[in-house]
């Protein structure tokens, strides 16, 4: 039986590289509860394209 509970899976994507134009896309999976965070969230990740990090926003 699947268990039921408020951990998701999110995708973080980079918010620089769309506007750096730089090709690629750094991309992270993480887990999030939905009871406790309902908005999206940001986080500061390592972007190997960039070679530095960056904020991470939740894409849908």
């Amino acid at each position: 039986m699947a268990k039921k509970g408020n951990r998701i899976q999110v995708i973080l994507e980079c918010t620089a590289q769309k506007e750096s134009g730089v090709p690629g896309m750094s991309r992270y999976i993480t887990t999030k509860n939905r009871k406790n965070t309902p908005a999206r969230i940001e986080m500061k990740k390592y972007n190997p394209y960039l070679k530095k990090v960056t904020v991470h926003k939740e894409i849908k």
